[in-house]
C-alpha cells in the first residue's frame, strides 16, 4: 500500500467507526464494486471519498467528478487526497477542472490544492490559471495568503516567461517577497 493510500486509509477508519463495510472497501480489488459505492444513494462521506481515491490512483476514470468534488472540499485533507488522485488518474478534463476552481473567487478559500495540483500537472491551462489567481491575491489585505504563495511557487516551477509580470509585482508583497524571488530565478532569461 502506498503512503497516500495507508494515510487516507487510517484516517477514514476513524471516521466509519472501523465498519465492516470500511473493512470490505479496503480490502476489495474489484473495480466495479468501488464503482458501485461510489454512487450508491446513502453512501457516508468516508465511503465516497476513499472509493474516489482508489479509483482514481488505480486510473479508473468514473472516479473524475467524485475527485473533483472533493477537491473542492471545505476540508483540507479531503482535497489534498482528491488532488494525489487525481494527478494519477490522467484524464484530461483535471488541468481545465483545476483551473476552473482555482480561478473561482467564490471559492477560492479552497484554492490551495487546486493551485498546486495545476502545477503539478503542467498542463496548458496551469500557467493562466496560476497568473489569474495570484493577480487577485495581490490585492491590499487579501486574506489568501496560502493560495497565493502556493501561485508563486507553481509558476516558478513552471517557468514560463508569462509569469514574469506578476512575479515581479508579488516582489511589493513581504510574504511573498522571498517565493517571487525563487521563482523568478527559475524563469529563463530573456
Amino acid at each position: 500500500m502506498d503512503e497516500e493510500l495507508r494515510s487516507l486509509t487510517e484516517r477514514l477508519r476513524g471516521e466509519s467507526g472501523a465498519s465492516a463495510v470500511y473493512d470490505r472497501l479496503v480490502a476489495t480489488e474489484d473495480a466495479d464494486e468501488l464503482a458501485a459505492a461510489l454512487t450508491e444513494p446513502g453512501q457516508p462521506l468516508w465511503a465516497r471519498e476513499l472509493v474516489a481515491f482508489r479509483l482514481g490512483a488505480a486510473g479508473d476514470r468514473r472516479a473524475f467528478e467524485a475527485l473533483v468534488l472533493f477537491l473542492n472540499h471545505r476540508e483540507p485533507q479531503r482535497c489534498a487526497s482528491a488532488a494525489c488522485a487525481l494527478a494519477r488518474l490522467g484524464d484530461p478534463r483535471t488541468a481545465r477542472a483545476a483551473a476552473a476552481l482555482a480561478t473561482n473567487e467564490l471559492r477560492v478559500a479552497y484554492a490551495l490544492h487546486p493551485v498546486r495540483l495545476l502545477a503539478e500537472l503542467r498542463a496548458p491551462e496551469a500557467v493562466p490559471a496560476l497568473i489569474t489567481t495570484l493577480e487577485r491575491r495581490l490585492r491590499p489585505h487579501d486574506p489568501h495568503r496560502r493560495v497565493a504563495l502556493a501561485c508563486v511557487d507553481g509558476l516558478g516551477a513552471l517557468g514560463d516567461v508569462r509569469a514574469r509580470p506578476v512575479l515581479t509585482e508579488a516582489l511589493a508583497h513581504p510574504t511573498l517577497a522571498e517565493a517571487a524571488v525563487r521563482a523568478l530565478s527559475r524563469l529563463p532569461k530573456t
